[in-house]
């Protein structure tokens, strides 16, 4: 299954930087949208995550949330899971 991430960002915004930073320890690929200055994109944004603040994470067009949520999904073992790092053990019947 082909993995698609999409991260909208400010430049220097420090929350932003670290998002991406984990997304590339996790040898993830990602599009990232630089809303800075584009109000179009900002609104996008803004439209699918429901949130006015950046980043704003999708996995796969679901929305995420920002980088905490990016954080606690990865100290909970979760975000391995959604990335198809890990594969869960097939339920025995």
């Amino acid at each position: 299954m082909s993995m698609k991430i999409e991260v909208y960002t400010k430049l220097y915004c420090a929350y932003c930087q670290r998002a991406k930073e984990l997304l590339r320890i996790k040898g993830m690929n990602f599009i990232e949208y630089d809303i800075t200055d584009d109000q179009l994109k900002a609104a996008e944004m803004q439209l699918r995550s429901q949130r006015q603040t950046v980043p704003g994470i999708f996995i796969n067009d679901t929305p995420i949330g920002g980088c905490r949520e990016l954080f606690d999904l990865d100290e909970r073992g979760e975000l391995d899971v959604l990335l198809g790092q890990v594969i869960l053990p097939a339920e025995s019947t």
